[in-house]
């Protein structure tokens, strides 16, 4: 996944812009995939400090949180790497699975050929997620008290009958 980011790649250059505009805005436009129409997305978004402090030392973490079908799909997340293992990561995801937007979190997507695949999809399970397929590029994680009508749009789209706006 991050090798097709490395360049400029016209999805490279649609991710860093829509990254951009999270942080910058708060919220992405994208396009509605049933009505075509242009919609802004709220992405909210969170910093993770391991001593959860802030004492002047620059965060470690983040999360960003992708409005969706009245709850959230955690969009990105990441740690530094310096700091991956001895639980920063259980902490991490603990720390963002407990604010207000964690809590409503539906869905967790992550890229297949990701070195850490199996240790996210631990650390989902904590948090009561389970897989519940793979796409040609992404493993699709959704809570298991996810709304119903989400959860069948989820399994549609991760089984190529719909597309998950």
């Amino acid at each position: 996944m991050t090798a097709g980011l490395a360049g400029e790649t016209p999805q490279a250059l649609e991710f860093f812009a829509q990254l951009k505009r999270a942080l910058v805005h708060g919220y992405f436009v994208e396009e509605d995939s049933q009505s075509r129409r242009l919609e802004s997305v709220a992405i909210p978004g969170y910093v993770f400090w391991p001593d959860d402090r802030h004492s002047g030392n620059p965060p470690v973490g983040f999360g960003l949180f992708r409005a969706l079908d009245g709850g959230y799909e955690l969009w990105l997340a990441g740690l530094e790497f310096g700091r991956r293992g001895g639980g920063q990561g259980r902490a991490l995801m603990d720390a963002l699975f407990g604010t207000s937007h964690g809590k409503k979190t539906w869905v967790v997507r992550i890229p297949r050929g990701s070195r850490y695949r199996e240790a996210v999809a631990h650390l989902l399970e904590v948090h009561d997620f389970e897989s519940v397929g793979d796409t040609k590029t992404l493993r699709w994680f959704l809570r298991r008290n996810a709304p119903p009508a989400l959860a069948t749009r989820v399994r549609d789209a991760v089984n190529g009958q719909s597309q998950l706006a």
